[in-house]
This record gives C-alpha cells, structure tokens and sequence, in this order.
C-alpha cells in the first residue's frame, strides 16, 4: 500500500468517525477496522450498509476469538464488503461470557449461519436472534470446544450402544490414568554409538 492509499484510508477512518461517535477506528496493514460495543453493532452495520459513502451491502463472514485473559475476553468480528467501492471493512465487538450482542440478522439476513456458529463453538449469546441452536456439534452436547479453556478430551462422548440399539451420550472415561510422555531420543549424542546399537547401552558386536 502506497502512502497516498494509507492516508486515504486514515481519512476515511476518520470521516466515519465524525458521523458514528461510538466508534474508534484503526489501519492494520491496509484493512480499516472499525470497534463498537454491543449495544452499538446494529446502528453502526446499518449505517455502512445504506450510507452513500460506504454502501457495504455484502455480509461475507462473522468470526469468534477467545482471549482468557482479557476482561472482555471474546472478539466477535464482522466482515463487509462494498461491490459499489471494491473496498473491504472490518467491525469488531468484545464481550465477555456473560454479556450478549444483539443479533445482526436484521441488516443481513446471512448473519444467521454465522452468528449460531459462533454460539455453538464459543458461547457468544446473540439477542433476538431467531434460530439461536448449535450448528456444528449435537444438540445435547456440553460447553464450547472453541474456548481456550475448553478441554481436548471434552466432557461426553458418544457410541452406538449394541444392547439399546441406538446412540447414545455418556459422562467420558479415560481408558488409563494421564501419563507424561518423554519423546526424546534414547541415542546417546556419542560418535561412536550413532555408528549403530542393537540394545541401547551394549556397543555394536564386532564381526
């Protein structure tokens, strides 16, 4: 990106946030991002939607971050597209695991997809969303498997069970206790051993 084109983009930047006072805005690398809070998304995607100027009618992807360390630990950010000016924006909300965003099915009706995969995978509530339900795991399945905090082994697991006929979901039960593995390398760093061992600790046999 040339100077003239970053300077362009800071001036919009700064244009946008002339007209939306709830906003603050950034350049990373070429891409304006734009941050609101959540009671702010829906006012805030309406105006670049229908805006003259911006004209950011195409919804193209909504995605989740968790950062645990955060106060406001979830990143829900939505992406938009203007075939009018071939130019891409980037609004992003924080919220934490008790605080919700309103829905933005209302200004883009393909919000739906997006915003129940980021309910399923991390638990971001969506106010007055109308089919609010998991999309990716099962219905009866337990917490967020996107959430740093979330187990690899999960809480359930799921068989066929001979005896009922049918699947069924069960509290997890590891087969063994944990274990630390120790993948290093039993070869001694000894020239005279990389040569070839048959049993480590015994030299190679003479011929």
């Amino acid at each position: 990106m040339t100077l003239k084109q970053r300077q362009l983009l800071l001036n919009f930047g700064q244009s946008l946030n002339s007209f939306l006072p709830t906003i603050s805005s950034t350049s990373i690398n070429g891409e304006l991002i734009i941050t609101t809070g959540p009671d702010h998304i829906i006012p805030v995607l309406t105006f670049l939607r229908d805006h003259t100027n911006t004209q950011y009618k195409v919804l193209t992807a909504i995605s989740g971050v968790d950062y645990p360390e955060r106060e406001q630990r979830f990143e829900v950010a939505y992406e938009l597209l203007s075939l009018k000016y071939n130019h891409r924006i980037r609004v992003k909300v924080f919220v934490d695991e008790f605080s919700s965003i309103e829905s933005a099915v209302s200004v883009y009706p393909a919000a739906s997809w997006w915003e129940r995969e980021v309910w399923d995978m991390y638990g971001v509530f969506f106010r007055n969303h109308p089919d609010l339900r998991r999309i990716l795991t099962d219905y009866g399945f337990e917490g967020h498997p996107m959430r740093k905090d979330f187990p690899l082994t999960g809480y359930t697991e799921v068989r066929y069970d001979d005896v009922k006929k049918r699947v069924v979901s069960e509290p997890l039960e590891l087969a063994q206790e944990f274990r630390k593995f120790d993948f290093s390398s039993p070869w001694s760093q000894d020239p005279n051993q990389l040569s070839g061992t048959s049993v480590i600790g015994h030299p190679p046999k003479k011929a």
